[in-house]
């Protein structure tokens, strides 16, 4: 363990409640302890370990940043509630922001006194970012927005929103995109939450756009040039991504293996098991349940390999297509846990509050920062160099 991780850990255990560990399951809805977790680890310098220390950060390289989120992870540090602020806003303006934007809008997101959605799935487009359909028009001195965007995570609780939006309809459709700073409470914007299937404070919302005015001076990044805005802002929420699936990987196995009645048989020193029954599913007997508890630890750890094997690529300046394996391979392994974690527990599952969230939470890593479809497009044309279908 390095200084600076130690470092951390005396921090967080300084700054956690002394019963952290043992009520984790109650703390982990704890909204005011989640914002002074935030409001504090930017004041130390631990919000972006990269960073600078006005922007939250200690100047670290990113092997000791990428250790001390792993260390956080472990530990279950309490999750930002708001995560696309820090974790994908704040990086695109840290990068394509004005000064002026940098100045007013950086520090209030980092702090978590001002949060921020990212306007960027439509209806009608899917997954296909670069299919989106709201159209920004130039009107002197301000861009005149009309559209509709939908699975914008917690628009109704949000100031801000990174609004992605078609300037140039005659252009490639990746090129023709800009970047806009939306103010959720310009007149015009009206913001909807959808109805969860799930216990969750991520809301959907669809955020409706009828004739709104974004002051060209809130243009984020070159006109037209949104594609890599988003590109580049996203880079950094899949390298957040796979660390949290390791952890909450490790998570849902170390649950498994606990429910799941593994003991040794003194006599032959062998394992037994219970004969299992998922709900819904045909029975799974002990030498299924251990092979597919084999499997996904081996994955879990390939995971964690690969993900090292990333930051040294790109440390060396080299090519990394490690780093669009480990979103599918995370996202898809992360599912793969908590239904197993379900068929250990048995029939009994489905009235355990916890479980049912896990399993539901998990079904939403497939989604989140790019779905598996669209990663095993990238990977079959970029990597592979298969011809698109």
């Amino acid at each position: 363990m390095t200084a600076v991780v130690e470092e951390f850990g005396a921090w967080l255990t300084e700054f956690l409640p002394n019963d952290y560990d043992e009520r984790y399951r109650e703390y982990r809805w704890d909204l005011p302890l989640r914002r002074d977790y935030q409001r504090a680890a930017f004041e130390a310098g631990w919000l972006q370990p990269t960073w600078p220390r006005e922007h939250g950060g200690r100047s670290l390289g990113l092997r000791d940043a990428m250790e001390v989120r792993l260390a956080a992870a472990m530990r279950s540090a309490p999750k930002l509630p708001n995560i696309a602020g820090p974790n994908v806003a704040a990086p695109g303006i840290c990068q394509f922001g004005t000064p002026a934007q940098i100045d007013r809008l950086l520090v209030p997101l980092l702090r978590g006194d001002e949060w921020w959605a990212l306007g960027m799935s439509e209806p009608e487009a899917g997954s296909d970012f670069a299919g989106l359909r709201t159209r920004a028009e130039r009107d002197g001195d301000v861009f005149r927005v009309n559209g509709h965007k939908i699975w914008t995570t917690q628009a109704h609780e949000s100031r801000w929103c990174t609004l992605y939006a078609r300037t140039d309809p005659a252009a490639p459709k990746h090129r023709g995109i800009s970047c806009l700073i939306l103010d959720l409470h310009a007149p015009g914007v009206r913001v909807e939450p959808i109805r969860m299937a799930s216990i969750s404070d991520e809301t959907f919302c669809e955020v409706f756009l009828d004739d709104v005015e974004v002051p060209v001076e809130n243009l984020l990044g070159p006109l037209h040039g949104g594609w890599n805005v988003a590109l580049s802002s996203l880079h950094h929420e899949r390298q957040m991504i796979w660390i949290m699936n390791w952890v909450e990987i490790k998570r849902g196995l170390a649950f498994t293996r606990e429910r799941a009645c593994l003991y040794a048989d003194a006599p032959s020193g062998g394992v037994q098991t219970r004969t299992l029954a998922p709900p819904g599913g045909e029975a799974l007997g002990g030498e299924d349940l251990c092979t597919e508890l084999g499997s996904l630890l081996a994955d879990a750890e390939a995971l964690r390999a690969t993900g090292y094997r990333a930051l040294g690529n790109e440390l060396a300046g080299r090519p990394n297509p490690e780093a669009d394996i480990l979103k599918l391979l995370g996202s898809v392994t992360l599912q793969r846990v908590w239904e197993l974690a379900a068929a250990a527990e048995g029939p009994v599952s489905t009235s355990d509050p916890d479980l049912l969230f896990e399993r539901q939470d998990a079904l939403a890593a497939t989604i989140y920062g790019g779905t598996s479809e669209v990663q095993r497009n990238i990977i079959a044309e970029r990597l592979l160099g298969l011809p698109k279908g």
